[in-house]
């Protein structure tokens, strides 16, 4: 299945060892399901490993080419504005851009939509579940 995991999955699977973030990109690991990933996510990314966990220049540079290696990086052609976050549309963009079956996200207005053109949107527990 292909599956787009929001910016606080990403988060939590690479500062956060054995949590449920760690377990969601072990399934990707795996080969269970595949990683979309966008530029715009990956930027988001290491701007907030950078800002709020004081990630060095060379450890980010490790992480995009770890992702960008890891998933399916698409350009997504299409500027949505769904919800009232910024980058949350950007996991939409990514989501639609690559034909993605699930998003995984803990963001609140997000997991209110539930569906958004075909793409379940649920959460972390549930995507483990």
């Amino acid at each position: 299945m292909k599956v787009v995991f929001d910016t606080n999955v990403l988060v939590a699977a690479l500062v956060f060892p054995g949590g449920q973030g760690e377990a969601a990109l072990e399934r990707i690991v795996a080969e269970q399901d595949e990683l979309i990933i966008s530029r715009p996510i990956i930027d988001e990314l290491l701007d907030v490993l950078s800002r709020k966990f004081s990630r060095d220049a060379e450890e980010l540079a490790h992480v995009a080419v770890f992702l960008a290696d890891l998933g399916t990086l698409v350009r997504p052609r299409q500027r949505l504005a769904v919800v009232a976050d910024e980058p949350d549309n950007r996991i939409l963009e990514c989501a639609v851009a690559g034909n993605a079956g699930v998003i995984v996200t803990g963001d609140k207005a997000l997991l209110a939509l539930r569906r958004y053109q075909g793409i379940q949107i649920v959460s972390l527990r549930d995507y483990l579940g």
